[in-house]
C-alpha cells in the first residue's frame, strides 16, 4: 500500500493516489506505478507505504491463484474526507478494514476519530447517495488490484490472536532513490 505524490504539469499542487501492489520489495513495483501514473512522465515520489501484514485482526496472506481461497472476511480500502472550521482544506483519512461487506466497512470507519472529529454542520464530506456516510472512495482491495496481479495472486484473510502492527513508512522518498 503506497502513497504517491507528484506535481503533473500544469497542476499547481502536488497530487496524490494510491497504490496497491504486490512485489518482494519497493523497486519490484517501480515500472507498476510508473504504469499506474501516466501523466506523471515518472516524476513519482512515495510519502508513505505499508507492507500489509495485518488488518482488524486479521492476517493478511498473498497466495498463488491457482490455489482456492475463500474468505467471508474481504480486505476494504476506504478514504474519508473532512473539515475543519476555519482551515481551507480537505482532510483526508485513509486506512484498510477487514469486513465481510461495505455496509460493515463503513460502520468500522465510522468509529475512527478522524470521522467523529472532521466535519461541522455545513460542511460535511462528500456523501456517498448509495451508503449515506461521508466517504470520498471506497473500495474492495481486490477490485482495485492491476490485472497483473489478480491473475496471478488472491488475498486471504485468517483470523490472528495477535499480530504487531504493520509499520508505516513515512517521508518523501523520490522513486530513482529506491
Amino acid at each position: 500500500m503506497l502513497l504517491l505524490g507528484c506535481r503533473p504539469q500544469g497542476r499547481l499542487t502536488e497530487q496524490h493516489d494510491m497504490f496497491f501492489g504486490i512485489a518482494g520489495d519497493l523497486k519490484e513495483l517501480i515500472p507498476d506505478i510508473k504504469a499506474f501514473w501516466p501523466e506523471a512522465k515518472g516524476n513519482i515520489h512515495i510519502d508513505a507505504w505499508r507492507e500489509v501484514n495485518t488488518v482488524d485482526g486479521f492476517q493478511i496472506s498473498v497466495v498463488e491463484k491457482k490455489e482456492t481461497v475463500t474468505n467471508d472476511t474481504k480486505l476494504f480500502f476506504i478514504n474519508l474526507g473532512g473539515y475543519k472550521p476555519g482551515e481551507f482544506e480537505e482532510y483526508h483519512y485513509k486506512m484498510l478494514v477487514a469486513a465481510r461487506d461495505k455496509e460493515a466497512a463503513i460502520r468500522m470507519s465510522k468509529q475512527t476519530t478522524f470521522f467523529k472529529h472532521t466535519g461541522f454542520k455545513g460542511a460535511t464530506a462528500h456523501v456517498d447517495d448509495k451508503y449515506g456516510v461521508d466517504v470520498d472512495d471506497l473500495y474492495e482491495i481486490n477490485d482495485i488490484l492491476h490485472e497483473k496481479y489478480k491473475e496471478q495472486y488472491s488475498i486471504f484473510l485468517s483470523p490472528a490472536d495477535y499480530m504487531a502492527e504493520d509499520e508505516l513508512h513515512l517521508g518523501y522518498l523520490p522513486l530513482y532513490k529506491i
